[in-house]
C-alpha cells in the first residue's frame, strides 16, 4: 500500500495539493469544462483548419515550415492557398546584412508548388549585387503566376540597378506577361526600361491602377506617355521630375482618361549644380485639375537651396511638400503666395532665419492647409502662435520641435503649449524629436 501511495503521489501532483487548492482545481476543469472537453482542448492536432490558418498566417516563414512538420494536419493547412496569396521574398548576404534571408529550399518550394497561389508579393533585397540578382532569377521562374501587386524594393543603396539591364528586363518581362491582372507595382530605382513598360501595357491594360517607379534612368518620357495613353483605369502615378513635361501632363489631362487621384513627383540632385531643372507651364498644371478636380499632386524635393530656381515661380497645383534638404526662406514665400491647393508641408531644414512672414503667409493663402512639420528651423513663439491661431482647428497634424521654437517678449516655451492648444482644440506640445 505504501508503494502505491507513492506511485499516486509521483504521477498526479494534483494530489498532493491542500484540500482548498484540491477543490478549486477540481472545479476548474471538472465542473467549468468536464475531462473530455479538456482532452479535447490539448489535443491540437484536432483544431479546426480555418483556426490553424489563421496561426499559421501570424508565423514567420521558417516558424511556419517547422509547424508543418508536426502533423500531417498542420502539413495540409501549411499548402493551402490562402496562406500564399501575400509572401515577400526577403534576400540578403550575410557579408552585407544583418538581416535573415527566405531559405533557398523554402523559395524553391514555394515556386514549384505555390507560384499560382502568389497574388501580392514583395521581393526585398539588401545592397548585394548578389541578392537583387536572386531575386531577378526567382522573378523569372513565375511563368505560372497571377500576380495583382509587385514591389521590388531595395533596403539599403539601390542593388537593382547593379543587375544587367538586360537581365532585369527580361525576368520582369515574365511577369508582365504571365500575370495579365497586375494593378499595383512598385518598381523604384530599377533599370526598367521603355520596352518593358510596353509589355506591361500590351497584357495589363485593363488592371493597371498604381505604377511607382522613380529614379528609373532607362525611362523616358516616351514610356510613360504609352502607360497613360493605354492604362485608362490608372489611379497613382509616381515619377521622377525629369521625366514630368508639359505634354506628359496634357496627356493625363485628355478626356480619354480617367481622373488621377495620386501624382508624386521626386525631385532630386545628388550634387549641387548638377542638374539644371526645367519649368512646368501653369497652363498644363491647370489642364490636369481641370481634368482631374481631385488629384493630389505630391512632391519630394532633395535638391540644393541654388537649385531651386525653376520652381513655383507661378501658381502650382501642388496638395503635399516635403524637403528633405535645407531650403530658403525666399523659396518658402513664393510656395505661401503660389501653392493655394497646399494641404501638407514639411521642411526638415531651414537654417538660422526666423520663418514668421513666411509661415503667416502660408496661412493667409494656403486655406487648406491641415498639417506642418518643422524640423531644423527657427519661429519666434509669437510668431507660431500667430500662425497656429490663423489656421485654427483646420491644423490636423502640427509636429514642431521644441528647438525650433525662440522665446520672445509675448510668449516663452512655458506658455506655448497652452496657448497652441487652445486655438487648435485639442492637447499640444513641442515634439522632442520629428515624427514624419
Amino acid at each position: 500500500m505504501k508503494r502505491i501511495r507513492r506511485t499516486v503521489k509521483t504521477e498526479n501532483p494534483i494530489l498532493q495539493a491542500p484540500q482548498r487548492s484540491k477543490k478549486q482545481k477540481t472545479f476548474f476543469y471538472g465542473s467549468a469544462f468536464g475531462k473530455s472537453h479538456l482532452q479535447n482542448l490539448m489535443d491540437w492536432g484536432t483544431l479546426p483548419l480555418h483556426v490553424i490558418l489563421h496561426i499559421f498566417q501570424f508565423l514567420p516563414l521558417v516558424d511556419r515550415a517547422r509547424a508543418s512538420s508536426v502533423c500531417r494536419r498542420w502539413n495540409e493547412v501549411f499548402h493551402i492557398p490562402d496562406l500564399w496569396r501575400k509572401f515577400e521574398f526577403e534576400l540578403n548576404q550575410p557579408a552585407t546584412s544583418y538581416l535573415k534571408s527566405t531559405h533557398p529550399d523554402l523559395i524553391q518550394q514555394i515556386i514549384k508548388r505555390h507560384a499560382d497561389d502568389l497574388q501580392y508579393v514583395s521581393f526585398k533585397v539588401d545592397s548585394s549585387t548578389e541578392s537583387a540578382e536572386a531575386a531577378c532569377d526567382i522573378l523569372s521562374q513565375l511563368v505560372n503566376c497571377s500576380i495583382k501587386t509587385l514591389g521590388l524594393i531595395s533596403t539599403a543603396k539601390p542593388s537593382f540597378m547593379n543587375v544587367p539591364k538586360a537581365h532585369f528586363a527580361s525576368a520582369l518581362t515574365v511577369v508582365f506577361v504571365n500575370s495579365k491582372s497586375l494593378s499595383s507595382i512598385r518598381i523604384d530605382e530599377t533599370p526598367v526600361d521603355d520596352p518593358s513598360l510596353k509589355v506591361l501595357v500590351a497584357n495589363n491594360s485593363d488592371t493597371l491602377k498604381l505604377l511607382k517607379m522613380s529614379s528609373c534612368p532607362h525611362v523616358s518620357p516616351a514610356g510613360i506617355l504609352c502607360v497613360a495613353d493605354q492604362c485608362h483605369g490608372l489611379r497613382e502615378l509616381a515619377l521622377n521630375y525629369y521625366i514630368l513635361s508639359d505634354e506628359l501632363l496634357l496627356s493625363l489631362s485628355s478626356e480619354k482618361h480617367v481622373n488621377l487621384e495620386h501624382l508624386r513627383i521626386d525631385v532630386v540632385s545628388e550634387n549641387p549644380g548638377q542638374i539644371e531643372f526645367h519649368t512646368i507651364k501653369k497652363q498644363s498644371w491647370d489642364a490636369l485639375v481641370k481634368h482631374s478636380p481631385k488629384v493630389n499632386i505630391v512632391m519630394y524635393f532633395f535638391l540644393y537651396e541654388e537649385e531651386f530656381d525653376a520652381f513655383f515661380r507661378e501658381e502650382t497645383p501642388v496638395t503635399h511638400l516635403y524637403f528633405g534638404r535645407a531650403v530658403s526662406k525666399a523659396m518658402l514665400g513664393r510656395i505661401g503666395m503660389n501653392c493655394p491647393r497646399l494641404v501638407e508641408l514639411v521642411v526638415c531644414a531651414n537654417g538660422l532665419q526666423p520663418l514668421d512672414d513666411e509661415l503667416i503667409c502660408i496661412a493667409e493663402r494656403c486655406k487648406n492647409l491641415t498639417a506642418m512639420g518643422l524640423g531644423e528651423c527657427e519661429v519666434t513663439c509669437r510668431g507660431f502662435i500667430e500662425f497656429v491661431k490663423m489656421c485654427g482647428g483646420r491644423l490636423t497634424q502640427l509636429s514642431i520641435m521644441e528647438e525650433v521654437l525662440i522665446p520672445d517678449n509675448d510668449y516663452n516655451l512655458d506658455q506655448i503649449h497652452s496657448e497652441v492648444s487652445k486655438h487648435l482644440g485639442r492637447m499640444w506640445f513641442p515634439d522632442m524629436m520629428p515624427t514624419w
